[in-house]
Parts: C-alpha cells; sequence; structure tokens
C-alpha cells in the first residue's frame, strides 16, 4: 500500500502545450476557397497526338469529325436492314397479344358452340352420338341451338389449343401437310365464335400464332422448292429481295395449290385467315403482293359480326408486314379504318347485329374492337411523312380539302381518339380550334369525349414550340366552356387537368380561379370519389410546382377549402410536396402560413397508421414533420417559440425523430436566452424542464443517453448545476439499460457508445463535484458499469478505463483546461483546492482502474488487438501519472511485454511506446526494458 501512497498525478500547462503543438499561422496571399485562374496550356514538346474523348463534343470544323459522322449514318442504315426490321415487327406483335391477353379479364369457364368439335374432344363437357344430335336438330331445332352450347374451363380451352399446335407441327414435319391444313382449318373456324366477348382476345392470340406458324412453314416449303430440286441439287439461293421472276414453276405451282386448297374452304372467316397466314407467299406468284390487301379487305366486309371482323382487319395488318415494306401502302389501312367506322356506326345506332341476337353490351363491344384501332391507327403513322397527312385526313374523311384539315365532319369518337393520339404535335398545334370542332361534332356513345378533350391537352403541352396568346385563350375558353357543362367532377377534373399547364404557362389567372370554383362546386354538392382523388392530387402537384412561394399557392380561391375535402394517400402526398417547398426555402416565420402548416402536418400525422406501417414508409413523413419544425422561427418571440414546441409535441407523439428535434429546438432556445443580454433564468429552466420530460418518451436508448448529455451540458452552461447532475445520471441509467437490448450489436453501435462514454468523461471535467454524493460519483458508475455488462468487448472496457484514468488525472490539475460558462460556473480546483481528501479519492478511483486494466487487456481474444490495447493503456499511464512507482512500473511492464509478444519488433508504434517508456522510467530501471530493433 506504501507503494501506490508514492502516486502522483502528472501536472499539466494545457495552454502551453497547445501553444507547442500548434502549427505556425502566416497569412495567405489568396483565398484558397476563391474561383481557381485558369490552367495554363501545356505543350509537350516533340508531341502533338490527338487523344479522342468520347464525351466530347463533336468539333464542326473538324473534317475527321464529319467524315466519323458519314460513316457512322452510313452504318446505321445498314444495320437497319430488312431482317431485323422484321424480328423488331414480331417483337411487337408478340408485345401486343400478350397486352391482349393481358387487358380483358377472362371469365373461369367457356361456353362452345357444337362446331367447335376440335376443343371439347379432351374437354369435360358430355359427348351425345351423332345421329341423336341430327334427331334433336330436325325435332326442335331452337332447342338443339340452346342445349348445343357445352361448357369448358378457361384453361382446357387453352391447354387444348397448345396441343393442337403441336399436334400440326408434327404432323408437318412427318410430311402429313394434309392433316396440318385441316387443323389449321379447324382453328380458324374457332374464330367465328363470338358468344364469350371477353374471351374472344384470348383466343384471336392463340389462334393467329398457330396461322403464322403454320404461314412460316408453308413460305419456307416453297422457298425450299425454288431454291432446290427435286432430286436434291441446289438450284439458286434467293436474295431477301426477291420478286416472283426468281422463283421455278415448280415452286410457283405449289404455291398455287396451296390457294387453291385454302380457296376452296367454304366459310368466309376460316379462308380469310388462311390466306393471310400465307399472305407472304404471294412473293413467289405476283411482282406486287400488297395488291392482294385492298381485295382482301372487300371480303372482309362479308364478315357481319363487327368484333370478328375488326380482329380480321387486325391480323391482315400483322401479315402485311411480313411483305417488301416498299410495296405496301397505307391506302389498305384507311379503308379498313373508314369500314370500321361504319361498322360501328351501326352497332351504337342498333340494338341488334346482322345476326338478329340481340346486342346486349354494346359498350363492351366497342371496347374490346378498340385495340385493333388502335395499332391500325399506329400502322397508318409509322412511316407516313407528315406532307401527306392531309391528304390521309381527307381520305379519311374528316375534311373535304387540305386547306381545312379539321372542320365539321363527324367521325366516331374512338377511333377520333387514336388519331388524335398519333398525330404529330405540331399538327395538334396548328389545327386546335378545328380539332375541338371535330370533338364536339363527333360526340357518341363509342368512346368518353372527356378523355378526347384531355388528350388534346396533353398534346398541346407537349409541344416547344409558344402559341400565340390569342389562339391559346380561344382553345382554353372553348374547352372551360365544355368542362362547365359537366356536373360530374371525375370528367370534370379529366378534362381540366389536361389544360393547367397551359393556363399556368401562359399566365391565364382568371381561368385558374374558374378552374378550382368548379372543383370546389362539384366537390360540396357530391364530394369526392376515391376514383376523382388522382387526378386532384394531379392538379394540386401543378399548381405547387408552379408557384415559387408556397404564400401564392394558399392565396389561390378554394385551395385550402378542396385540400381539406382531400382524403386517403393523395391528401398525403400533397402535403409531403407542400412541407418540400416550404422546408426549402429558408425559415418560416409568417404565423399564419406556419398554422396551416401545422395542420396539414397533422392530418399528414393522423393518416399514418402507426402499428402496421412499415418504417421506410414513416422516414419521409417524419423527416419531413422535423425539418418544418426545425425551419419555423419566431425570432425574439422564444416563449413563443417554447410554446409552438410544446405544441408540436402533443400533436406528433408517435414520431420519435421529431421528439429528437424537439430536444434540440430547445436546447438551442436556452443557448439563446443565455446569449442574450436579459436576464431569462426561468425561462432556461423551462427550456431545460422541457427536454427532461421529452426525452423519456424516445423509445432507443442510446438516442436517450446522447440527448441527456446535450442537454447536461446546455444545463451546466446556463448554471443549474442540480439540474445537470440529474442529466447526467439519467444517462448513466440509459447506459445501464442498453443491456436490455439485443446481443447482436454491429461494431458502429459499439464505437458510437465509446464515443458517447469518452464524451460524459470530458462533461465531467466542467462538473462541480458534490461533498455529500463524492466527487468521482459519475465515474465510480461507469467503472462499476463496464464490469457489469455481459456484452461489453474487452476492447471497449479497456478504452473506457484509459478515459477514466485521464479523467481523473485531469481533474488533479490546478487549472483546469476549461470550464462552463467562461468559468461562471466554478471548477473543481477552485472548490476543492488544497483539499487533500479530494486527490486521495482521485488516487483510489486511478488505483482500482489501473488494478483492472491489465486483466482486461488479456481477456481480448485477438493477437494484434491485445497488442494494440496494451500500447495504448501503456501510453495512457504514462501520460497521467508523474513518475512510475513500483506498482505502476510493473503494470507498464506487463503492458509492454504482452504488446512484444502479440506484434511484431519492426512495429512503429511498439518501437515508439518503448522509447518513451525508457525515456520516462528511472534510470535505475531502464535495462528492464532494452529497446529491440
Amino acid at each position: 500500500m506504501d507503494q501506490w501512497a508514492s502516486m502522483e498525478f502528472r501536472p499539466r500547462n494545457y495552454s502551453a502545450e497547445e501553444e507547442s503543438h500548434s502549427l505556425p499561422r502566416v497569412r495567405a496571399e489568396n483565398d484558397p476557397l476563391s474561383t481557381p485562374c485558369s490552367s495554363k496550356e501545356v505543350d509537350v514538346v516533340g508531341q502533338k497526338e490527338e487523344i479522342y474523348d468520347p464525351l466530347r463534343g463533336i468539333d464542326a470544323n473538324s473534317p475527321a469529325s464529319l467524315k466519323d459522322l458519314q460513316y457512322f449514318d452510313d452504318n446505321s442504315v445498314k444495320v437497319l436492314s430488312e431482317s431485323s426490321s422484321v424480328q423488331l415487327q414480331e417483337k411487337e406483335w408478340s408485345s401486343f397479344k400478350k397486352f391482349l391477353i393481358q387487358r380483358f379479364s377472362v371469365p373461369k369457364t367457356v361456353s362452345v358452340s357444337a362446331m367447335s368439335d376440335v376443343i371439347v374432344k379432351i374437354g369435360k363437357a358430355s359427348e351425345r352420338s351423332s345421329t341423336n344430335m341430327h334427331l334433336e336438330e330436325l325435332e326442335d331445332p331452337q332447342k338443339f341451338a340452346e342445349e348445343g352450347v357445352r361448357m369448358i374451363t378457361q384453361k382446357e380451352y387453352v391447354s387444348r389449343l397448345h396441343e393442337l399446335k403441336a399436334e400440326i407441327a408434327h404432323s408437318w414435319q412427318n410430311d402429313d401437310r394434309v392433316t396440318s391444313l385441316k387443323l389449321t382449318i379447324k382453328v380458324t373456324r374457332l374464330m367465328m365464335d363470338t358468344s364469350v366477348l371477353q374471351f374472344y382476345p384470348m383466343l384471336f392470340a392463340l389462334a393467329t400464332d398457330i396461322m403464322d406458324m403454320l404461314g412460316d412453314m408453308v413460305f419456307e416449303r416453297i422457298k425450299c422448292k425454288a431454291e432446290v430440286s427435286e432430286d436434291g441439287t441446289r438450284i439458286c439461293y434467293l436474295p431477301a429481295d426477291f420478286t416472283s421472276s426468281d422463283i421455278c414453276s415448280d415452286a410457283k405451282e405449289t404455291c398455287n395449290n396451296w390457294f387453291y386448297k385454302i380457296g376452296s374452304i367454304q366459310e368466309l372467316l376460316p379462308r380469310i385467315y388462311l390466306e393471310l397466314a400465307i399472305l407472304h407467299c404471294w412473293r413467289f406468284l405476283i411482282v406486287q403482293p400488297a395488291d392482294c390487301l385492298k381485295r382482301l379487305v372487300t371480303m372482309i366486309r362479308g364478315i357481319a359480326d363487327p368484333l370478328a371482323s375488326a380482329y380480321c382487319r387486325l391480323y391482315m395488318v400483322h401479315c402485311s408486314q411480313k411483305l417488301p415494306h416498299c410495296s405496301v401502302s397505307v391506302g389498305y389501312l384507311i379503308i379498313c379504318i373508314n369500314d370500321m367506322k361504319v361498322q360501328l356506326s351501326r352497332v351504337m345506332s342498333a340494338r341488334e347485329t346482322s345476326h338478329g341476337k340481340l346486342l346486349e353490351n354494346p359498350a363492351l363491344l366497342i371496347i374490346l374492337i378498340e385495340p385493333t384501332i388502335e395499332y391500325i391507327m399506329k400502322s397508318i403513322f409509322k412511316d407516313l411523312n407528315q406532307r401527306h397527312i392531309g391528304d390521309m385526313l381527307v381520305d379519311l374523311e374528316l375534311c373535304k380539302d387540305k386547306k381545312e384539315l379539321f372542320g365539321t365532319i363527324p367521325c366516331v369518337s374512338v377511333i377520333l381518339h387514336h388519331l388524335l393520339k398519333e398525330l404529330p404535335v405540331e399538327v395538334v398545334q396548328s389545327n386546335a380550334a378545328g380539332i375541338i370542332n371535330l370533338i364536339e361534332c363527333s360526340n357518341d356513345t363509342s368512346f368518353d369525349q372527356c378523355l378526347n378533350y384531355r388528350l388534346l391537352g396533353f398534346k398541346l403541352c407537349e409541344s416547344r414550340r409558344q402559341m400565340e396568346v390569342t389562339n391559346v385563350q380561344a382553345v382554353v375558353n372553348r374547352v372551360i366552356e365544355v368542362s362547365t357543362q359537366y356536373d360530374c367532377l371525375e370528367k370534370y377534373l379529366t378534362v381540366v387537368d389536361a389544360f393547367v399547364d397551359i393556363v399556368l404557362q401562359y399566365g391565364m389567372d382568371n381561368y385558374l380561379s374558374i378552374i378550382l370554383e368548379g372543383v370546389s362546386e362539384r366537390a360540396c354538392i357530391k364530394g369526392i370519389a376515391e376514383n376523382e382523388l388522382a387526378t386532384l392530387e394531379s392538379i394540386f402537384i401543378k399548381l405547387l410546382t408552379h408557384f415559387n412561394n408556397l404564400e401564392d399557392a394558399f392565396s389561390l380561391s378554394h385551395f385550402v377549402e378542396i385540400l381539406d375535402m382531400m382524403y386517403g394517400s393523395s391528401r398525403s402526398v400533397i402535403i409531403v410536396h407542400i412541407l418540400k417547398i416550404a422546408t426549402r426555402s429558408g425559415y418560416l416565420r409568417d404565423p399564419t402560413t406556419i398554422q396551416f402548416l401545422i395542420e396539414i402536418c397533422q392530418a399528414l400525422h393522423d393518416d399514418i397508421d402507426f402499428p402496421n406501417v412499415k418504417e421506410d414508409d414513416l422516414q419521409q413523413p417524419a423527416r419531413l414533420i422535423s425539418r418544418f419544425v426545425q425551419m419555423v422561427d419566431y425570432g425574439a418571440e422564444m416563449e413563443r417559440q417554447l410554446t409552438f414546441l410544446v405544441e408540436c409535441r402533443g400533436a406528433f407523439s408517435g414520431i420519435n425523430e421529431l421528439k429528437e428535434t424537439l430536444v434540440h429546438k430547445s436546447n438551442h432556445l436556452a443557448i439563446k436566452a443565455m446569449k442574450d443580454s436579459k436576464n431569462h433564468l426561468s425561462f432556461i429552466k423551462a427550456c431545460i424542464a422541457f427536454s427532461e420530460v421529452t426525452i423519456p418518451s424516445i423509445s432507443a436508448p442510446i438516442r436517450q443517453l446522447n440527448l441527456f448529455l446535450e442537454t447536461a451540458e446546455v444545463a451546466l452552461l446556463g448554471g443549474l448545476i442540480s439540474h445537470s447532475d440529474g442529466l447526467l445520471d439519467s444517462a448513466i441509467t440509459c447506459l445501464e439499460s442498453l443491456d436490455l437490448m439485443n446481443g447482436s450489436r454491429v461494431r458502429a453501435d459499439v464505437d458510437g457508445i465509446l464515443s458517447t462514454v469518452r464524451k460524459v468523461c470530458s462533461l465531467f471535467v466542467m462538473v462541480p463535484g458534490s461533498v455529500e454524493r463524492g466527487v468521482t460519483n459519475i465515474p465510480k458508475s461507469i467503472f462499476f458499469l463496464i464490469n457489469s455488462l455481459s456484452w461489453m468487448a474487452p476492447r471497449f472496457r479497456t478504452r473506457i478505463l484509459c478515459a477514466v484514468i485521464t479523467l481523473t488525472a485531469t481533474l488533479s490539475q490546478k487549472k483546469l483546461p476549461y470550464h462552463a460558462n467562461h468559468g461562471k460556473v466554478p471548477g473543481n480546483e477552485l472548490l476543492f483546492f488544497e483539499d487533500q481528501s479530494y486527490c486521495e479519492e482521485l488516487k483510489s478511483l486511478s488505483k482500482c482502474v489501473l488494478q483492472n486494466l491489465v486483466d482486461v487487456v488479456h481477456q481480448e481474444p485477438s493477437q494484434a488487438s491485445r497488442g494494440v490495447m496494451a500500447l495504448e493503456a501503456c501510453d495512457c499511464i504514462m501520460s497521467s501519472f508523474k513518475q512510475l512507482n513500483p506498482e505502476i512500473s510493473t503494470i507498464c511492464s506487463k503492458l509492454i511485454e504482452t504488446a512484444k509478444l502479440c506484434l511484431s519488433e519492426n512495429d512503429k508504434y511498439l518501437q515508439s511506446t518503448m522509447e518513451l517508456m525508457n525515456k520516462y522510467l528511472p534510470t535505475t530501471q531502464r535495462a528492464v526494458l532494452p529497446l529491440t530493433v
């Protein structure tokens, strides 16, 4: 014990040490953060080599660049060969068929007529003998027709079609082409049955896949006949752009036979489908195979069923794409559209089809036909030159001449919609008034006209060229007049949403007021339905994006009123957008704006389902609300600012992130009050009390720990010693509760806790000691705590023990390195001046720590880490004590020996520590530690 009594702390002069270790300061000639001068160009002598930078812009004056451009242009034309174009078309067609299958919901069971024997062959439908069926048909034809319909599951239907495809391919491979053709004919007959409307698009996609397969097999067979003779002799290699003159007579005869077989089919629809399937085979017979399209278009007019004829035209467009591109014009496509106009007009005007069957759902029929119109219209505009659009519109019978492209000739609304969708933006912009006339006179039941107005608005927004203000006003005025006729809020929003951007772009504030007033009136009468919220959200986002200042948006008539009537996720999205704008525009000081933002934040908070919400979904609202609280600034009205924080704590109790923000803001307020010349002691106490009440409601103990320390520091700066003592005790309690967390801790958490404990030690330097509780009460609590926590690693304990040793050494100094509140709060060097019991208490704690330090270092399993820890502990001891007494010398020797066993002899840290040790030890003990190199 006498050996420990000789232990003395090393005296420190912190000011002198800081000055000696500071680098000399010299005034800089230039500001290092200013914009640097332009770099000088350096020419390398003897080297003038052009370096190609792929990210550099092309020099227009460089002849090499022009050559490169010409080279790439030529190559791009070569790459887009006919074969690659066909592959692209096939890919687009495959995607379109998938779209057809996915768009329309198919019933689980499908009715199958008696003629679909190829499908019911393996189905669960009951089978009857052909004699009985014939007798029933003679006795009661109507009853037979009704009972002839059989039910089969949709899955069985599709499965049977896949089996048929496999059977056709297998028969063809076995040279049984007759069977392949017969089975394909049976598949095409399925297209005559439109009894289950919703199933027809899927049937079309599956059946045409089989027809395409047969058509390709026939084409390859004829091509093989043209290239190879019967005895296997190679006749020629047909080029990709071959013509009928390149084909031998044997191949032509085979091709004619196929067309004769197909032409002998009795039913019109199967005959057309199969000729379309082998349409590209006309290339073997005639020079202009596309001439057959006009005949086929005329034949399709004989199909009375509007659904069957529409999809037959669709298949014709697909098959025509296999013909040489240069030989196909859009004339037949325009005829198709005109024929569909006539057919759709009859559907809308009559309740019966040409078969005499009741047309129960004409709206569904038009919806099913719409994809065919869309595909054909896209094909018309695919390679259409903009100069020929006038001629095309004349051929579509939408105008009398090219001088007035859009007049008062009505068009079927659904066809008009897809025409507008494909028209170039420039054409739409130049003829906006005429298009409005066309939309108004094309009002029918095939398509909702509000969608055509909406499409017009979006087309006008796409244009980069500015329109004349008078023309814009005329168009917007017409559209507003039309929209006011809609009593339904959904249709009204559908129209005005598309024109809000135009109204904002051209500064038409009067129309903006009319639009918002119209929304408000209709919403007040019937409320806002769920399907209307998305469009309202779109309008509000456009308004908020346009106005740079939130006050301008809030001042719009009915803006706040409409927002109050909204609900659900759409309102939350708008609130999030408002908060983003509000929090990036600087501090918020306007009371009206602050109050409005509080209300919408409360609405956003109330919409969150905290028990079921995912943490990722909560992050953005929590971050924005916290950011809003940070940006609110009442200036000199500090009491009002604190009242605002209290209101936020009550309003947003479910957001932990916000509670942390509230504590930070409260502490900031306390510091702000301290800097004020007035006496704000009671207000500072109120801020500290607010933080003390708020921190325990935060769920994460580590966050509580950091906030308790922050608040304790603020209380100490304000001279509130009792508050700071209580907060430090709470921090230690939080540190104890970390043991209650799950045992799997990542390294980042442990490092964070270590940093926090070191902060506690550094903060305790400023805390005046208490005679009743003991000067070393807090350090002792930390010392006993680290020995009680089982999850704490030796590396972690070693560094905390070193921090405690450094703390006791610092507290023993006659002048502390720093004080609270610029020395207004007395430090321990004054409170316990020349008090021997104070020094003895510090030595007693240091003795306990030193006795545990070596054991903790040896508990580290990693050899390299154990060596470093030993050196760190040795450095800490040498920097804390004046001269090594025998006990401390023994501890340092053990630590150095541990480091030498764990680390390499050449380790620089080890060598430097040993050199320092030899300087520090008395001369009589230096031989104990020879310097090994």
